[in-house]
């Protein structure tokens, strides 16, 4: 039974978007790990999460017995998100492949029209538009880019990373009556797919001091574990079409992050990004405002 209105549980998929905010951070500090391997690490440490609260209360495993299509919908999610990020990062510019990949929140917002009881309307789209231009200027850092067709394998495994999350998080609305409890399998199954990846595909990097392991723990605890449980209840209950929106905030507070500690430089470019994804965000979320303000 969903406990959280609607308002709440936009609110609660925000959290995800903050912490989602801190992965650049985090995976700068984390040293030379390959990525595969870190996403074993991490996705283990963010099952920690759900198995302490196996542990206070045994009952909640059994919500792992769900049917195959639950399953397969949160392990090519999680997984193959992964997967089809990094491998497009190894076949294109890390520029052009994060470009194409951050289509991911516009396509949430278009997709959602396909739901029942969803309407998508006109500030719906512009908002994530806006969002978008913004996150184009984070990521391009306002310089011109120019896609390649020697990339273009690079590029469509980006696209298709797009479509892998946009479509897990739509479909997860199909599951609202499916326990948040889930997503610790799903990570549990993320975290051996992606060791068996690093055995297959990498050379094995440990961290070399404890500020590595300790940037490493605050991924698994963050960005690649809360996150993920507070995304499943956000798109499940909440409004799906702002989330979508509002995940453009991620890079650009990501961007201001890196400043703060000196990974990056505050520029006329960051500012201007700054005013079109929070202007977008505002757009979206026109509805949700005006309710809260009754």
């Amino acid at each position: 039974m969903n406990n959280f209105s609607r308002n709440s549980a936009t609110l609660i998929g925000f959290i995800a978007i903050l912490l989602w905010s801190l992965l650049a951070l985090f995976t700068a500090s984390s040293g030379n790990v390959p990525p595969f391997q870190l996403a074993a690490l991490t996705f283990a440490i963010g099952a920690s999460i759900g198995v302490c609260r196996w542990v206070l209360k045994p009952s909640r495993i059994s919500k792992l017995k769900q049917p195959i299509a639950v399953w397969a919908l949160g392990v090519i999610g999680l997984f193959g998100y992964h997967f089809a990020y990094f491998t497009a990062l190894r076949n294109a510019p890390a520029v052009d492949a994060s470009l194409i990949a951050y289509l991911w929140p516009l396509f949430i917002v278009l997709f959602s029209a396909l739901l029942p009881g969803e309407k998508l309307k006109i500030h719906h789209i512009v908002g994530t538009l806006l969002g978008l231009c913004g996150a184009v200027l984070i990521v391009t850092k306002g310089s011109f880019f120019n896609f390649q067709s020697e990339y273009i394998y690079g590029y469509s495994v980006a696209f298709v990373c797009a479509l892998i999350w946009s479509t897990y998080s739509v479909l997860s609305r199909r599951f609202s009556h499916i326990s948040t409890d889930v997503v610790t399998g799903f990570c549990l199954v993320t975290a051996m797919l992606s060791f068996i990846a690093h055995m297959f595909l990498e050379q094995t990097i440990w961290p070399g001091d404890i500020k590595q392991w300790l940037a490493i723990i605050g991924l698994g605890l963050g960005p690649v574990g809360l996150a993920f449980y507070t995304w499943d209840l956000g798109v499940k209950h909440g409004d799906i079409q702002v989330l979508g929106a509002a995940s453009y905030i991620a890079p650009l507070l990501s961007t201001l992050i890196l400043i703060m500690f000196g990974f990056a430089k505050l520029t006329t470019i960051v500012v201007a990004a700054c005013l079109l994804i929070t202007l977008g965000a505002i757009i979206a979320a026109k509805d949700l405002l005006l309710n809260r303000s009754k």
